[in-house]
């Protein structure tokens, strides 16, 4: 593949792996010929469980290990076992990486003296990435004296402060409490932006990955289990595990009926449901389904396509909504999570209800 590829999103290829494979062992990969691209100033999230290969990707774009087989390209240069400190690569951890006998501006600088830059662009560069990540007016302090999230902005400015077009972000708001790391989420994304450069950030974090980025890539066991934007990966996952991996979902076992251009119906222990998403069924196979919780109705009389009659065994109260556990006539579990204006009746644990829920909102795999 050439620099003058176009991804899907229309951004010329900036980042190409091509048949990378890592292996510690010899035996077992922990990258298996994994085939990426990264668009031009595309914002790529790797999302996957512990021991997926998404962090061992990232060292390997970075240069900090070299691929056991397969080629990694940046624009039209091969950069396989360029050495990391040639790649010009912006690298942004989790435990930030500061030096804590230097001040914020002796931080940021590093870089820039490592690539011997005069004192006065030095200097000019420093103070604007400063002011551009809101840290101009600590420019003397040491790390020990910042908080949390001033850490991370000085993190991320030592990471774009000599231009990089690539920065590479491995879990960078994993230490940081729930609030500030919604805050750090928009900014580091207003920042790319603004920036106009490509990002690949490593997270577990669902929301982490759907809020920020153009597209997301989800693996496990080293693979890509699917690539494609925010609301694909979460509406219209490609498999059983990307499904319940992004959200949550309540699973039932079935077998199809008959498939048509309305979807597909299958038999199951609460009654036939329909699903919009044939895929590869056929009548006869043994397939699960999954339905997430925002997508029930609960005693609705409206014409949606599937119902289940349960009895409610735990009600969790989440401010906005009730999430309701509930169990089906033959012991199916289904949980629902229904915003409080749409409660029109006294629920308890015990009491009985029926849940409904559209074809549209049915995800159907083979088994």
């Amino acid at each position: 593949m050439n620099s003058s590829t176009v991804n899907v999103r229309g951004l010329p290829d900036f980042v190409t792996l091509q048949g990378v494979t890592k292996s510690y062992d010899g035996i077992s990969n922990v990258v298996d010929k994994l085939d990426l691209e990264v668009g031009s100033t595309e914002f790529l999230t790797l999302l996957g469980p512990s021991g997926s290969g998404k962090t061992t990707i990232l060292t390997m774009l970075a240069g900090f290990e070299m691929p056991s087989a397969g080629i990694i390209r940046m624009g039209s240069n091969t950069i396989t076992n360029l050495p990391s400190h040639r790649r010009d690569i912006g690298v942004v951890f989790q435990n930030y990486a500061l030096f804590p006998h230097m001040t914020v501006a002796e931080n940021v600088a590093f870089p820039l003296e490592m690539r011997k830059l005069a004192r006065a662009e030095r200097d000019r560069r420093v103070c604007d990435v400063l002011t551009m990540v809101g840290l101009e007016q600590h420019m003397e302090r040491k790390p020990a004296q910042l908080s949390g999230g001033q850490q991370q902005r000085v993190a991320l400015a030592r990471a774009i402060v000599f231009q990089p077009k690539l920065i590479l972000m491995d879990e960078p708001l994993g230490a940081l409490d729930n609030e500030l790391r919604k805050r750090m989420q928009i900014e580091i994304r207003s920042l790319q932006q603004k920036l106009g450069v490509a990002v690949v950030f490593v997270t577990h974090d669902q929301s982490e990955a759907l809020t920020m980025s153009d597209r997301v890539a989800v693996f496990n066991a080293g693979k890509i289990q699917q690539i494609d934007t925010p609301e694909n990966i979460y509406g219209n996952p490609a498999n059983p595990f990307v499904a319940g991996f992004i959200g949550e979902t309540s699973w039932m076992n079935g077998q199809v009926l008959d498939v048509s251009d309305l979807g597909v119906r299958l038999a199951t222990s609460l009654g036939t449901v329909v699903a919009r998403n044939p895929r590869d069924l056929r009548p006869g196979d043994q397939a699960i389904f999954a339905v997430r919780p925002e997508d029930m109705q609960l005693n609705e009389i409206t014409s949606v396509e599937n119902t289940a009659d349960v009895t409610i065994t735990n009600i969790t109260y989440l401010g906005d909504a009730l999430l309701l556990t509930c169990v089906g006539r033959s012991d199916e579990v289904l949980t629902a999570k229904i915003h409080k204006r749409a409660v029109h009746q006294f629920l308890n644990t015990g009491s009985t209800c029926t849940l409904r829920w559209r074809a549209d909102d049915t995800l159907a795999f083979r088994k």
